[in-house]
């Protein structure tokens, strides 16, 4: 049975993810707070950041600038800025 959780992206209860997917307390937090919809936006969006940016997860910079739009993106509702990227409108 999933277990659900008050998620932090939609504001709502959700089904949370089965596991912790990221190391530590940032980890934790999205463990105890992000739905696996909301997990799996912010998947699509890092994807599209890491191949427009070129980062380089060997480089301890580009982690920090991806972690940090991470935070962003599913803590304070902000929406990855991809220079020359337009949503789609709903």
């Amino acid at each position: 049975m999933a277990r659900t959780i008050q998620c932090a992206y939609f504001n709502k209860q959700a089904d949370g993810l089965d596991f912790q997917l990221y190391p530590g307390e940032l980890g934790k937090r999205i463990f105890d707070n992000i739905s696996k919809e909301a997990w799996a936006l912010w998947q699509q969006k890092q994807t599209m950041l890491i191949n427009e940016k070129k980062l380089n997860m060997m480089n301890l910079d580009d982690r920090k600038l991806l972690e940090q739009q991470m935070v962003n993106f599913l803590f304070e509702g902000k929406d990855v800025e991809i220079e020359g990227y337009v949503p789609p409108s709903e």
